[in-house]
């Protein structure tokens, strides 16, 4: 289990793909496959060597998620793309359980410093394009993110593991080991400040000062006072962290003249910008809300339906296809509600507030170890962060992101008092098993192909497009592709089809109906 995690995490980190054609689908299709993969070998070990099932509230909320999201799922437009969407939640939670058994195990250190070394890796990387680095498959227009694709991403999961490090700080057992965790942090720093993800920043302040009041208080955290000197050492690192970022010269390109100071300033700013574009994109996603209360729009249909309730300027609508800009709202929450319905949603939250209410409990537990204690805060610090930025940008919804938090969620905090067990035979184990494996390695497939399609599109053939559609038919790009690609030939009848199927995945798209309106034209001629 903590093989297929950590290598899991490292791989949704580092796996790219050089198809440029796809943008951002080019770094989430490898990490996907990487995803689910280390969740499907996590699953079945876990599942293997558990002989008693028990859920506290907090699973009894993580299984009323998924159970709605995949009720959702069954009525959403584009089912492609809700399969998609929901089994990414499946194998977050997967990677959940699984690391909660690997703590069970006593291997709860080991994989919070795994998840700690994957996020400084990440980091380094977009130090890397930052300064210089030539770097193929990096993204050049939202730099410096480094193998993610977009600083917005690698801002996340880095914020998100600044957590883990202090803990690795705190815990290394020698002043090597220590040394090298304060030094990540202030890459990691560094990397923030080069970001410019006010999202990021803002979880980070959010959770630091709540961080603080909760360790000044109650039972000790720290068993000597050589890891409070550690911890001085911490904030001076990211102190240099932060100066280093400032003063260095980078190679990114920024617009401003002082963009790092326009990016503090503008950190509560929802007059303009951004954050104007954010409150006018939540208000629309509420109407969806209204229109589809129960079991919402479908996991991953939000850019499908989006269009339906926006107007035609809306900023979060691309001006040169009328579709929306991102494939997801950029807030996981306003995704949650909208996508999934008001249940769905609020079996979400409570799963959230779970664990971090058991944070809390174990941190005020003065029978608890002060190991115990600070893993405790070192967990909930990881799922508030992930929740805060979430508020404000796709955090939860990626699967990079999902395997490190729930990951660190899973093996740092406790279980909760079960509400609830289960000890099945051997043979219904076997066929949980069969079917969680079953399930996730279609998901695991259907990545795949969905990268075998890519690496067919780039071709540019008439035959290796239809090759591309018999890999992945639910791409709505590849569709719309092969239908311009065939109404410039004259062939309207195969133009005409695929119109047809690239209209079924996005209705609201106005260039499916632009080429059945050409070839309609054409035929009446």
């Amino acid at each position: 289990m903590l093989l297929a995690v950590g290598a899991g995490a490292l791989a949704c980190v580092l796996a790219v793909l050089p198809y440029r054609s796809f943008d951002l689908d080019r770094f989430f299709a490898p990490k996907e496959l990487a995803f689910h993969a280390a969740a499907l070998i996590a699953g079945l070990a876990a599942l293997a060597t558990a002989r008693r099932l028990s859920f506290s509230r907090a699973d009894l909320a993580l299984v009323a998620w998924l159970f709605l999201s995949a009720i959702s799922a069954l009525f959403a437009t584009n089912h492609w793309l809700a399969y998609r969407a929901f089994t990414v939640s499946v194998s977050g939670a997967v990677i959940f359980w699984s690391a909660r058994a690997a703590a069970s195990a006593g291997f709860a250190k080991a994989l919070a410093r795994v998840l700690a070394l994957v996020v400084v890796i990440g980091a380094i990387t977009a130090l890397a394009q930052a300064y210089g680095v030539k770097m193929e498959f990096a993204a050049l227009n939202r730099a410096p993110g480094g193998t993610f694709g977009n600083r917005n991403f690698m801002a996340h999961l880095t914020a998100a593991g600044v957590p883990l490090i202090l803990w690795c700080i705190a815990a290394a057992r020698g002043k090597s080991g220590a040394l090298f965790w304060t030094a990540s942090l202030a890459a990691c720093a560094a990397a923030l400040v080069l970001s410019r993800t006010r999202a990021a920043w803002l979880a980070l302040a959010v959770s630091a000062v709540l961080a603080g009041v909760v360790a000044m208080r109650g039972p000790a955290l720290f068993e000597n006072t050589a890891v409070r000197r550690r911890m001085t050492f911490a904030l001076a690192a990211v102190a240099a962290g932060v100066v280093l970022a400032l003063a260095l010269p980078n190679s990114l390109d920024w617009r401003s003249d002082s963009p790092y100071l326009d990016s503090v300033k503008g950190v509560v700013d929802f007059r303009e910008g951004s954050g104007r574009g954010r409150l006018a994109q939540y208000a629309n996603s509420v109407k969806m809300v209204a229109a589809h209360p129960l079991l919402g729009v479908g996991p991953g249909n939000w850019p499908v339906i989006y269009p339906a309730f926006a107007p035609s300027n809306d900023p979060s609508l691309a001006e040169t296809t009328g579709m929306a800009a991102n494939p997801w709202p950029s807030s996981d929450w306003v995704g949650a509600l909208s996508e999934r319905g008001v249940a769905a949603f609020l079996a979400l939250v409570a799963f959230v507030v779970l664990l971090l209410g058991s944070a809390l409990k174990t941190r005020y537990d003065s029978a608890r170890s002060p190991d115990e204690r600070l893993a405790a805060i070192t967990g909930g610090g990881v799922v508030l962060i992930a929740a805060i930025a979430g508020g404000f940008d796709a955090v939860l919804l990626l699967p990079t992101p999902s395997i490190v938090v729930w990951a660190a969620a899973g093996a740092l905090l406790t279980a909760g008092a079960e509400r609830r067990a289960v000890s099945p035979s051997a043979t219904r184990r076997l066929l949980l098993g069969a079917t969680f494996a079953t399930f996730t390695l279609a998901a695991c497939v259907f990545s795949e192909r969905r990268i075998q399609a890519m690496r067919l599109y780039e071709v540019g053939t008439s035959a290796s497009i239809e090759s591309a559609l018999s890999k992945d038919p639910g791409s709505y790009r590849i569709q719309m592709r092969a239908a311009d690609y065939f109404l410039a030939r004259g062939r309207c009848e195969k133009a005409r089809a695929h119109a047809l199927m690239a209209r079924d995945l996005f209705p609201y798209s106005p260039a499916p109906r632009r080429v059945l309106a050409q070839c309609k034209s054409s035929m009446t001629r």
